[in-house]
């Protein structure tokens, strides 16, 4: 589990996040919202000790982050970043064979069992006949999905997703999700995703955290967070709530006025 208390970031004297609390727990999906500044990405990337706190701890099983080795972390949280452009020539099975490092041994040569991880995060991605592609020469979405396999052939228990869905088409957006949902029912992981999609996050997410201006806004629930008052006071705009007939989840429409 982890365990996030009351933690601050601060750039160049600007307040990016302001104490923020939460526990993310075994076997659940938590959605970030908010407007572009908001601190989202600040928010998920010190969740794995890449930005430094000016408050507060973070905490993973009961002990400091601050205390893991970034191997450590590396073997129980992984990535998707939303900027994943590699400048280098590596093949895409190169590229996910790369998050089995945490798990390598003394000189960080992949073992049979790794390149058998790595193939079968491709195949669940969609990408199986990839694998000798340049990561360099794909599109936007293609790398999207490959940065999610180098994630799923991690083994981390912990999956950190920024706007994982940006650049997929309707189809690998649902994929994106059933496999993030997957892990985390059937191996007792957790996830957080940033994501500008609240019906996404409605349908998804076992509990949404809302953000504004650095602070948590409201946490809770789909239906507890996404209301109309929350909206409005957040993103400035009005919207229309009902319920997905299939879901029954809190479907959002934006009004044009």
């Amino acid at each position: 589990m982890l365990s996030i208390s009351g933690i601050s970031v601060v750039y160049n004297s600007l307040d990016v996040l302001c104490d923020v609390s939460f526990e993310l727990r075994n076997g659940e999906i938590v959605a970030l919202l908010g407007p572009n500044g908001a601190g989202k990405t600040t928010f998920i990337r010190s969740l794995n000790g890449t930005v430094p706190l000016a408050d507060g701890e973070i905490r993973l099983d009961g002990r400091r982050l601050a205390e893991c080795s970034r191997r450590e972390i590396a073997r129980r949280i992984g990535v998707v970043a939303q900027e994943n452009e590699t400048k280098f020539p590596v093949t895409v099975l190169e590229y996910v064979l790369a998050g089995r490092f945490a798990h390598g041994g003394a000189f960080g040569w992949e073992t049979d069992e790794d390149v058998e991880i790595a193939n079968g995060a491709l195949r669940d991605c969609d990408l199986d006949t990839y694998v000798d592609r340049l990561m360099n020469e794909l599109s936007g979405g293609e790398r999207q999905r490959v940065v999610l396999a180098r994630a799923l052939a991690s083994g981390a228990d912990i999956l950190l997703l920024d706007e994982p869905t940006a650049n997929l088409d309707l189809a690998h957006q649902a994929m994106m999700f059933r496999l993030v949902r997957e892990r985390c029912l059937g191996c007792n992981a957790s996830a957080v995703v940033i994501t500008h999609d609240l019906n996404l996050a409605a349908e998804f997410a076992d509990r949404i955290i809302l953000l504004k201006n650095g602070r948590v806004f409201a946490l809770g629930a789909a239906e507890e967070v996404l209301t109309a008052e929350n909206i409005r006071s957040v993103y400035g705009v009005d919207v229309l709530l009902d319920e997905n007939p299939v879901s029954r989840r809190v479907r959002v429409t934006t009004l044009f006025n």
